[in-house]
C-alpha cells in the first residue's frame, strides 16, 4: 500500500522548479498511501543519486537540479523492515554488470526469504521484502527487459516496481498492483502515480490540470520501458496465477488477481480507517477485491 510516483521530462521544457512544483504535488498525494518514508531517484551530473528520508512527503524538502529530466518517487507504508533504519527505504541502489541503477516497489512479496535461500544471494542488513528485486536483477548482471523479465518471474506476490538507470531509462514491471501513467505529448511530459486517483488530485493543484493528455496502459504482466527521448518499449512476463504467501502461512494460496495485498494486511489496517476486520472480511466475501476495498479504506468508493 506504498505509492510511487514521479515524471518523465523528455521534451526537457520545464524548468527545475516547474518540475520541483509537480513533483511536489504528486508526492503530498501520495501521503494517502504511505507516510513512513519517502525518496527519491534522479540522475544529474552523469550520476545517479538516491534520497530519501523517513518522513512524510511534505516534510522532505526536494531540490530538483537543472538536468534531472527523469525522476523516480516512492512513498511508504512500512510492511517489513522499519522506516527509521533508512536503508530499508525506497529506493534502493543497485548495480548489475556496470550499470547502476535505483529500484522502488509498491505491493508485498511473500517469497522473498525462500528466494535468498535458494538463489544464495549475498547477506544484506536490509530487512525490506523489495530487496529482494535489487539482489535477482545484480545477479543477472545486465539490466535489460531479458533480466527485469526474470526477476519478475521469480518474486511471489504483489507487486508494481519502478527501475531507473543511470542513462535515465526508465522502466514499469506491473504485476496485480494498480498503475496509472499520463502522457502529455505537446510537453514532452509523463506523468505516473500508483493510482489515477492520486494523479488527478495532484493535476488539480498544478498548471497542468487543463493540458491535453493520454492515459497510457500498462496491463499485468507488461514491462514498459521508457528511454530518455520518451521511446516506449514494451514486453511481457509470466504472472504467476498464484503463489505461496509465507507471510500469511507456508500452506496459504493466494490468487493474483486478488489484488494489492494480503487480506490480512488490509484487517489489521482496517482500525485507522474507521473499520473493523470483520467488515473488511465480509466485503470479500461478497466479492470485492482486495483493491477495491483499499479504494473503501482511502474514501474513492462508498460502502
Amino acid at each position: 500500500m506504498c505509492c510511487l510516483f514521479g515524471l518523465i521530462d523528455y521534451g526537457r521544457r520545464l524548468s527545475g522548479r516547474q518540475r520541483g512544483r509537480i513533483l511536489s504535488a504528486l508526492a503530498v498525494q501520495s501521503e494517502v498511501r504511505g507516510t513512513d518514508a519517502t525518496g527519491y531517484a534522479y540522475c544529474s551530473g552523469g550520476r545517479l543519486h538516491i534520497y530519501k528520508q523517513p518522513l512524510p512527503a511534505r516534510q522532505v524538502p526536494l531540490f530538483v537540479p537543472s538536468d534531472a529530466w527523469v525522476i523516480m518517487g516512492h512513498a511508504r507504508m512500512t510492511t517489513q523492515g522499519s522506516a527509521r533504519k533508512n536503508r530499508n527505504n525506497h529506493p534502493f541502489r543497485g548495480n548489475a554488470g556496470g550499470t547502476h541503477f535505483a529500484l522502488a516497489h509498491n505491493g508485498v512479496l511473500c517469497n522473498d526469504g525462500q528466494l535468498r535461500k535458494d538463489q544464495k544471494l549475498p547477506k544484506t542488513r536490509i530487512e525490506t521484502d523489495s530487496y529482494v528485486a535489487v539482489q535477482l536483477l545484480e545477479k543477472e548482471n545486465a539490466l535489460t527487459p531479458d533480466s527485469l523479465k526474470t526477476m519478475a518471474e521469480q518474486v511471489g506476490g504483489t507487486f508494481v516496481f519502478t527501475v531507473l538507470d543511470e542513462e535515465n531509462t526508465l522502466s514499469f514491471i506491473r504485476g496485480d498492483n494498480p498503475l496509472c501513467l499520463y502522457h502529455f505529448p505537446g510537453l514532452g511530459l509523463y506523468l505516473y502515480a500508483s493510482t489515477e486517483q492520486i494523479l488527478r488530485s495532484s493535476l488539480a493543484r498544478t498548471w497542468l490540470s487543463n493540458r491535453h493528455r493520454e492515459t497510457i496502459s500498462v496491463e499485468r504482466g507488461e514491462i514498459l520501458r521508457i528511454d530518455p527521448e520518451g521511446r516506449r518499449q514494451t514486453s511481457r512476463f509470466a504472472l504467476a496465477e498464484s503463489y505461496p504467501c509465507w507471510a500469511c502461512g507456508p500452506l496459504t494460496l493466494h490468487h493474483s488477481c486478488r489484488g494489492n495485498t494480503c487480506l490480512e494486511e488490509l484487517k489489521s489496517l482496517s482500525y485507522s480507517f474507521g473499520y473493523t476486520p470483520e467488515t473488511v472480511e465480509r466485503l470479500f466475501r461478497e466479492g470485492f477485491t482486495t483493491d477495491e476495498i483499499e479504494e473503501i479504506f482511502y474514501g474513492w468508493d462508498e460502502l
